[in-house]
Parts: structure tokens; sequence; C-alpha cells
């Protein structure tokens, strides 16, 4: 069946967007979240081939790497939102104009992290995993240096990225990461097991590929038949409409960077638990990854979609479309999830590990895919609706309260001091969704957010 038939589309003739607008632009863009996801499952695919150290390494580091990506993602989305609310407006040049200055912020932002990021890259591992084993230390001190040197590209992707998104053109994206996750399999497989190089062929291939994708989404936004491009002019500072941007995304940033901090120091405690339960978070991390591949994948098509009918000020299509794109984000997430835990027999034996991190992995994704049919879209996708129109304070605030109250208190009072370790942390985690559920549904119904929508 395909998208556009899930649901019917009344009233078309008075639509900003048909069903088989929506269906371009969100079916790529799940192409293009399970190619993400998949990066970091070949890596920790390949990488548990030298062992559970190994493996443990690289996990701990990913929970960082994320935390930096979600940085990038919300800076990125703070343009994306003006982008498309000028394309809303019909205003073409202030599209352009806005894409320059999101490239140039986010490219300085992302080199001030890298270097920082570096140069105390000991210093941050032991703060947030002290006490971890001396391998696992060892193996995420390499893995850690190297991703760094990939985030300037990897942001500047994610904005290229988020200006496609915002013209209705989530393919090209989606043809640059079916190249950046094959040259990174490739690389895995020759830096791996060709070069024997362990967690460093796993970064280095991820680098490389990172690079190569920034590179040709820069030189494709050059063209100037395309509503938003670049070119025209030359790079220059434009402090009213970085601070535009950067009044979007630097509270999603926030929000973002805390949620992503809580999840590091939920792992932290994980951490505590020893190697068994750090590799079964490990896996469990990346399959249930997938099985919300279609919320990660509406949550961006929600920015473009509302972001418009806002620069156009029609707020009854707001709604409109929120409610439809909430009904698709139900039945592509539930569908997902179901798969995942249907098929977890055959996938837990892509990983080499032993059977107890395995056994332990299987209740974790159990956990998070049954609860997230229910909890996960009105959880994260409702609350893009808000940032779309402009009402970001709001998500910010309830996120990082929710973090700190639920996810990272109770996953100490659950998983330590009642002796639950993962499986508590995880349990810990569907409680922090059900408080983000309530607060955005709340909001979203008082109306609240048409008082700061607009351009």
């Amino acid at each position: 069946m395909q998208l556009s038939a899930l649901f019917s589309d009344e009233r078309r003739d008075n639509r900003m967007f048909s069903n088989r607008a929506l269906a371009v632009l969100i079916a790529p863009l799940i192409v293009e979240q399970v190619l993400a996801i998949t990066v970091g499952m070949v890596d920790t695919m390949m990488v548990s081939s030298a062992g559970e150290a190994a493996t443990s390494g690289v996990s701990l580091v990913d929970m960082i790497n994320n935390l930096m990506i979600n940085v990038f993602a919300a800076v990125s989305t703070g343009g994306a939102v003006v982008a498309s609310q000028y394309l809303g407006h019909k205003d073409e040049k202030k599209s352009c104009e806005s894409a320059l200055q999101l490239l140039l912020v986010t490219g300085l932002i992302s080199v001030g992290i890298a270097a920082l990021t570096i140069i105390f890259r000991r210093e941050i591992l032991e703060l947030l995993y002290h006490g971890v084993e001396e391998d696992v230390m060892r193996n995420a001190l390499v893995y850690f240096w190297l991703s760094a040197l990939s985030y300037p590209f990897l942001a500047v992707y994610n904005s290229c990225a988020a200006l496609f998104r915002s013209m209705e053109n989530s393919k090209i994206s989606m043809k640059v990461s079916i190249l950046m996750n094959l040259m990174n399999a490739c690389g895995n497989a020759f830096f791996i097991f060709v070069m024997k190089w362990g967690v460093a062929g796993a970064a280095l291939a991820s680098l490389i590929s990172r690079m190569t994708a920034c590179l040709i989404l820069c030189f494709r936004l050059t063209d100037r038949s395309l509503p938003i491009h670049i070119g025209d002019e030359p790079f220059s500072w434009n402090g009213g409409m970085i601070r535009r941007i950067l009044h979007i995304g630097i509270p999603g940033g926030i929000e973002n960077s805390i949620f992503q901090l809580g999840r590091v120091l939920v792992v932290s405690i994980i951490a505590t638990f020893g190697t068994v339960q750090i590799a079964a978070n490990a896996v469990a991390n990346n399959l249930d990854g997938m099985g919300i591949l279609p919320g990660q994948a509406m949550n961006l098509a929600m920015i473009t979609v509302i972001g418009q009918c806002v620069g156009a000020g029609d707020y009854e299509q707001v709604r409109y479309y929120a409610k439809k794109m909430l009904k698709i984000t139900y039945v592509l997430l539930g569908s997902c999830c179901v798969l995942i835990i249907a098929t977890m027999p055959l996938t837990m034996r892509l990983y080499a590990l032993s059977q107890e991190a395995l056994s332990l992995a299987a209740i974790l994704v159990t956990i998070h895919d049954g609860s997230a049919i229910l909890l996960w879209p009105i959880s994260f996708t409702l609350s893009n609706v808000l940032r779309a129109s402009n009402d970001v304070r709001y998500p910010m605030v309830v996120s990082i309260t929710s973090m700190i109250l639920f996810r990272v208190f109770l996953s100490y009072v659950i998983g330590v001091r009642l002796g639950m370790g993962a499986i508590g942390v995880w349990i810990a985690m569907v409680i922090d969704w059900i408080a983000r559920s309530i607060c955005f549904v709340l909001r979203y119904r008082s109306g609240v957010w048409r008082r700061t929508a607009g351009i």
C-alpha cells in the first residue's frame, strides 16, 4: 500500500499539501532515517567482532555523539522553520538568505564543538563514565577523537538536508544518505576486517562517508534553479537573520542537549552494572532506533508542512495537517515496532555477544517498542507542531523538566536503589514519555501556540 493511500484527503483542492505531496516528502525521509540508524548499527555489529570492550566503548561514545548531533539538528531545525515560513510567505529571497546564514552559523558552532571535544575528550569521558573498565575506556578514547573530526561535516550536512526538506525535496538527501551508508559499510569492512584497526577503523569509515555527503549536498545547494540556494551572495554575517534562526534553534538545541545529556547520565548509571548490561543497552538502542524511525521521519516532515502553513497564516490547515500526520505516524511507527519485536530472534543473531547480553537486550527492546506504539508520537512528534509555530520555549521546559525528574532521577531510584538494573532504567524512560505526552497534548489543545506563530 502506498503512503498516499493510508488516509483519504477530503477537500484536497483547498489544501496546501496533497496526499501525493506528503508521500513524496515522507517516504524518502523514512528511507533516510533507516540509513541514519544503519550507520550506528553497522559500526556496532562489525566492532562486536573485536569483543565486548570494543562494543561497549563505541556505545558509550555514541551516546555523546548523539548529544552533539542533536545540537546540530536543533540549529538546522531553526533554519528549516525560518526557510519554510518564508517559502509559505512566497519570499524566496529571504529563504535563500536564511540558508546562507544557517550554513554559516552551523559551521562555526560545529568547528568550536569539535575542537573542544578533541582537546578535552579524556576529561569528558572520565567525568561521564567514571569507574568504567580500562579496556572500555581505551576503546572509547580512540573512537571519540576520530568521531569529533566529523562533527563539522555532519553539522553542515544536516543543515543542507534540512533546507532541501524545506523545499519539499527529501529525495536528494535520501540518495546522498544511501551513498554515505554504502561508503561507511565498505569502509568498516576494509578498516576493521582487513586492516584490523578495530574501533579506529569504524570511526574513520564514518568520518570519510560524512565528509563526502557534506560536500555533495553543499554543491547541490548552489543550483540557482532551486527556490532555496546559495552562491548569489558572498558569505556575510546577518545578525538579524541569525538571531531569528537561533531564537528557534537554541531552545531546541538546549532541549536536545539536556535530553541527550540525560541519556548519557542514564548510560553512566548502566555502566556501573557491568560490561554485559552496557553491551545489552547498546544493542537495544540500535534496534529500538529502528522501531521509531518512521516517527523521526515524521518529525522532520512536520517542520516543513506546519512551517509553510504558518508562513501562509492558515492556522486551520495547521490543525488539519497536525491531526493527519499524527495519524500517519501512529500507523507507520506501530507497524515498525511490531515488526522489530517479531523479528528479534533473527536480528539478535547478527551480534557476536554473549547469550546473557542478548537476552537482556531483547527485554529492553520489548519494553521500548511496546510502549512506543502508544506514547511516542504524542511525546515527540506533536511537539514539532509547536516548534514550527515558533512556540519553542514550552517544549524545551517540558522536555528538560521531565528528563530530570523522571528519566534521570527515577532511573537511579528504580535501576540502582530498587536493584532492577537496566530494566529499571528503561521503565523510567516510559514514565518520562507519559509525562511529556500529557503536557504536549494540553498545550496543543489550549491553542496558545497561535500567539507565537507567524513571521
